[in-house]
């Protein structure tokens, strides 16, 4: 389906606040849109930027109607907004991802039936919705990872069990709404590929990122050429673009893996938007995944990001803001801001905040980006990053 461009001038609405709501809105900005956004928090980052800020819940029905109003089209920037809210917006507006698309993201069974519909190998999994399947569940499943079916993210609504003792317990604890168990899988590496698809069936991808996740949040993404065995990196492009095209999607995704100790290579789960190891691209592509978010959205041509740096992505917690001065044995009890002065003082380094007014343990605050010459040369001073910041080496 062909989509008449929307061009600069027209106004690009957001369902979703946070901040990658906010770097959207940037982007859109930057190329001379106007912007909505539909957030129900007053101080929402992305709503404090925009030229209009419709303060609403996502279900309710005259907040729709008046940023249907605003825009000539919609996205959003997080997966759990309401599908069925994506659904009434597009009988009015193009939305883009559509909330079929969005609805399968949201829901971990779904999502798995996708993977296998199109042939993309995931971990082994059964879904537990009774008592009946709990019972059911092929102990070699075990030992797994049990995560609820909606709602999870960051390693929020997940649980590590060896036994079915310890399966029926945390499914307890999970207090029995619909999960998924997964084999617990040996893993090498973790990384994903962000693609962007337009409504023609055009689509562009950026490379390959290499992630790493701690307590279940990722703090490090490192992008350039060999950061993977060139194979793996085939495969990780190959099954997302097929991922995107399974789905029709319309918009950027990203498609996240884990790679095992034996070279294979295994789909984990989707994100139906722009993604916090995608954020390098801001700095070291000449097109970010936000400037292709406003091209998919606006229906204007693809182009195919150039990574012109290797790059360092380093994640910025709260955490950061409470270890003063970067040092872990100085716990303070309010919030004192870190030496950005000394980080900024290093070549290359591209600081990121996101304007939100309370640091918090373990709240994304902000992410920073190195590039350089070399991989080796960044990663140098990426650690130089650390070590003033107080987060741990990688």
């Amino acid at each position: 389906m062909t989509q008449t461009p929307l061009l600069p001038g027209a106004t690009l609405g957001v369902m979703g606040g946070g901040q990658l709501g906010r770097m959207f809105v940037h982007a859109a900005q930057s190329m001379g849109y106007f912007t909505a956004v539909l957030d129900p928090d007053a101080s929402s980052p992305a709503g404090r930027v925009s030229h209009h800020h419709v303060q609403t819940d996502y279900l309710d029905a005259q907040g729709l109607a008046e940023l249907a109003r605003l825009c000539d089209a919609v996205t959003t920037e997080f997966e759990n907004v309401p599908a069925p809210a994506l659904a009434q917006l597009a009988a009015q507006r193009p939305v883009a991802p559509a909330a079929e698309a969005v609805a399968i993201a949201q829901d971990r069974s779904a999502e798995k039936a996708h993977f296998t519909r199109i042939g993309v190998p995931c971990a082994p999994y059964a879904e537990i919705t009774d008592q009946a399947s709990l019972e059911q569940v092929d102990a070699q499943l075990l030992p797994g990872i049990l995560k609820t079916a909606r709602m999870g993210y960051d390693g929020k609504g997940q649980a590590r069990v060896r036994t079915r003792e310890e399966l029926a317990a945390a499914w307890e604890r999970l207090q029995r709404v619909p999960c998924v168990l997964e084999q617990m899988l040996p893993l090498a590496d973790e990384c994903s590929v962000i693609v962007a698809r337009g409504r023609d069936g055009a689509m562009v991808h950026f490379p390959v990122q290499h992630n790493l996740h701690r307590d279940g949040i990722l703090a490090v993404t490192t992008v350039h050429a060999g950061v993977l065995p060139a194979a793996i990196c085939e495969q990780a492009i190959a099954a997302a673009r097929a991922v995107a095209e399974g789905l029709a999607y319309v918009g950027v995704l990203c498609v996240e893996f884990f790679v095992l100790q034996d070279g294979r290579l295994v789909v984990n789960e989707i994100a139906p938007r722009p993604h916090n190891s995608g954020h390098y691209s801001i700095d070291a592509c000449d097109v970010s995944q936000f400037d292709l978010q406003v091209r998919t959205l606006a229906g204007l041509p693809l182009v195919a990001p150039r990574l012109h740096s290797p790059t360092v992505m380093l994640n910025l917690l709260g955490d950061l803001w409470f270890d003063a001065n970067g040092q872990r044995s100085q716990v303070s009890a309010e919030p004192v801001t870190p030496p950005w002065d000394a980080v900024l003082a290093l070549p290359g380094v591209h600081l990121h905040l996101y304007g939100k007014l309370k640091a918090a343990r373990a709240r994304k605050m902000g992410h920073l980006n190195v590039t350089g010459a070399t991989p080796e040369a960044v990663r140098a001073t990426a650690l130089q990053v650390a070590a003033i910041l107080g987060i741990a080496a990688f």
